[in-house]
């Protein structure tokens, strides 16, 4: 029996998306796939029982889960929290910035 398995799968480049293609290509049962590295999802169709897709992509070492029901809220909730780095990171970075000139200035 046909189904569809999608996962969530911590992919950062295109060698993670190679990596995870390769093991999906070799595996039985596998009719046809789709990787998304932007939203690390993994769909796969065919003949093929879940946790043996979730093994498999394990494999590569990159951390993979059951892609949750509430799929249009986990996209959603990421950029906010990117957001929220975001914004840390350059308070952070102007606080150097700003202790840097002063130190130029007490050289000069």
């Amino acid at each position: 029996m046909s189904q569809t398995v999608v996962l969530k799968v911590g992919m950062s480049c295109q060698g993670c998306v190679g990596a995870v293609n390769r093991v999906l290509s070799k595996m039985e049962g596998v009719e046809s796939f789709d990787i998304d590295l932007k939203e690390q999802k993994v769909t796969v169709k065919g003949n093929v029982q879940p946790e043996a897709v979730l093994q498999t992509v394990s494999k590569t070492g990159k951390k993979t889960s059951f892609w949750e029901e509430g799929a249009s809220a986990a996209p959603e909730s990421k950029p906010a929290e990117t957001v929220a780095e975001t914004e840390s990171k350059p308070a952070e970075t102007v606080a150097e910035t700003e202790s840097k000139p002063a130190e130029t200035v007490a050289a000069a």
